[in-house]
């Protein structure tokens, strides 16, 4: 019997794999306008593949609400045995947990898309229903079965703010995090978004962009059907070539999971393809996916090395491309200062923690304390150091 947690006329399941809700049930919630890497088809793939499993660390216990037998709400859950693939670093409460308080901190629930630090709701609500009410259900029905597995507490990752206001509300610790995105200020061109730069730092990315021509090198995007089979191993290789690049990879995918996602919703990923002009070979490859409203960047490799290669593979090329269809923001992933330099603004993330052990809850809550005023004048500094100019509003009448 898999444990269950109710609230008022809310009764709580976990479900240890998402086809056990079913994707018609599961598309139902989601609706029309689902954040891509919350569609059923990426989840499933997921566990499909084998990427999520107890042997990596991650159990599926998606949270699944009802009312009167119907789904109302759920939740990607998962029991994790360690902190990879969250992108929310809690080493630090994990060494002070199992080092100062000898308390175990693992295993933990967390609810979050695996490896994907991208800011969405992450409780999906039937539409009409009291959302509010049903997040508050949500927020104790979590700590309860975490309780009741043993887990050390919850963590809510990057959930969009007005989810984080009922689970701060309801006792889970606030935490801010910063990213650098891409905002729509209406451009119609790119040469609208270039104009907001210095004189000096438009001409230094036309540069930039002019490099690619001048080294011969094609850029492309594919989607949709464009995203034919013969396309999976080049995918693959570039992802896999940035895990092995560096000592701090972790090659979380495999091969089988890209080629089921681009069988499965080739319409929501965006893959841009950087090759060689006069032989053709594809050198380097940016794999995003894409929303509504949104382009999200996820990975990044390159098989060859060139100058500019990575800023017009994965910035310039995304911009264009969220100009052209009309998208509000572009999210090209966590990390990187340098983005600041070309067009991307610091903008906030967030997550909620909850923990049964009292003494670890009030020194974690100290320690978010601290970090917030820290973030606070990050954000200051970082807001300073845009290479962005403001926006001058247009005369009345124009």
């Amino acid at each position: 019997m898999p444990p269950r947690a109710a609230s008022s006329e809310l009764e709580f399941r976990t479900h240890e794999r998402i086809r056990e809700i079913g994707e018609p049930a599961w598309r139902a919630l989601a609706g029309e306008d689902c954040l891509p890497f919350l569609r059923y088809e990426w989840l499933a793939a997921l566990e499909d593949t084998g990427c999520i499993e107890p042997s990596r660390g991650w159990l599926a216990m998606h949270v699944a609400a009802y009312q009167d037998g119907e789904l109302v709400g759920v939740a990607p859950t998962y029991v994790k045995g360690n902190s990879e693939g969250e992108f929310v670093f809690d080493h630090a409460w994990a060494r002070y947990a199992e080092g100062s308080l000898r308390t175990e901190y693992y295993p933990k629930l967390i609810v979050a898309v695996p490896f994907t630090p991208a800011t969405g709701p992450r409780l999906l609500i039937k539409a009409g229903a009291d959302a509010a009410r049903i997040t508050r259900g949500f927020a104790e029905a979590l700590r309860q079965i975490a309780e009741r597995i043993s887990a050390s507490g919850v963590h809510v990752l990057f959930p969009e703010r007005a989810q984080l206001d009922v689970f701060e509300s309801a006792g889970y610790l606030p935490r801010h995090g910063v990213q650098f995105h891409w905002q729509n200020a209406g451009y119609q061109k790119f040469d609208d978004f270039l104009a907001r730069f210095s004189s000096k730092r438009r001409n230094q990315i036309r540069r930039e962009m002019r490099e690619m021509r001048d080294r011969n090198i094609d850029i492309e995007v594919l989607t949709g059907a464009r995203l034919t089979p013969d396309r999976v191993d080049f995918i693959f290789d570039f992802y896999r070539s940035t895990v092995e690049k560096f000592f701090y990879g972790r090659q979380y995918l495999n091969r089988a999971f890209f080629e089921q996602v681009c069988a499965t919703m080739p319409e929501h990923l965006h893959v841009v393809v950087a090759s060689d002009g006069g032989s053709k070979k594809p050198i380097a490859g940016a794999f995003n996916l894409l929303g509504k409203r949104a382009l999200y960047g996820r990975y990044w490799g390159a098989l060859e090395e060139r100058p500019f290669l990575h800023f017009n593979v994965c910035f310039y090329r995304g911009i264009e491309e969220c100009i052209a269809r009309g998208l509000e923001l572009f999210e090209p992933g966590a990390g990187g200062e340098h983005k600041l330099a070309r067009g991307f603004e610091p903008s906030l993330t967030y997550s909620a923690h909850a923990f049964g052990n009292r003494r670890l809850t009030a020194a974690i809550g100290e320690f978010l304390g601290r970090e917030r005023q820290a973030i606070e004048q990050h954000l200051l500094e970082a807001r300073g150091e845009s290479g962005l100019r403001e926006l001058v509003p247009a005369p009345r009448g124009a």
